[in-house]
């Protein structure tokens, strides 16, 4: 990869126990396909382990891998997995992948109302980067309610991190 170059990093979202992939795992997992075909530009696929999210015994990064072979992308152009947690691990743990890579602008592929709390924290982990984030439909798929609860949960989350880098002290 020639440093002007770029890479398309899909972050994680729930499966089910078969390793099924949500519809917000699909939504940000297809986004992520229609970019690297525009693009060309190699995909790191983030998500390990967790209760909220894979409780399966393979890493959610790998039913993403799965997904995008199906669909026709050549295994070379999927980089090793990101074995993360939550978002602040997705851009943390991204950050030796990436530079091995050589990569010098990201563009981050999450669902629609996780995109501010997600540039945060790839901003954040690389600010030198030329960094964009994209948002799959994912809002308008939810019942009011969910919606509602959705946006909340971002609102108070990226408040907690702006306040957390703002005045470390008050954590």
């Amino acid at each position: 990869m020639n440093k002007n170059d770029g890479l398309i990093v899909i972050l994680g979202a729930p499966n089910d126990d078969a390793g099924q992939l949500s519809l917000m795992a699909q939504g940000r997992v297809t986004l992520g396909y229609r970019l690297h075909r525009e693009r060309t530009w190699p995909l790191l696929l983030t998500g390990g382990f967790g209760n909220h999210f894979n409780r399966t015994a393979w890493p959610h990064a790998r039913y993403l891998r799965q997904w995008l072979l199906a669909h026709g992308v050549p295994s070379d152009a999927i980089l090793p997995f990101v074995l993360s947690r939550h978002t602040g691990e997705d851009a943390s743990l991204a950050r030796p992948l990436v530079e091995e890579a050589q990569a010098r602008q990201l563009l981050v592929v999450t669902s629609d109302f996780h995109v501010a709390r997600a540039r945060f924290h790839f901003r954040t982990v690389f600010p030198e980067y030329d960094l964009d984030v994209a948002g799959a439909p994912y809002l308008p798929l939810c019942a009011p309610a969910e919606q509602a609860r959705l946006v909340a949960h971002e609102a108070q989350r990226l408040a907690k991190l702006t306040q957390t880098v703002v005045n470390p002290c008050q954590v």
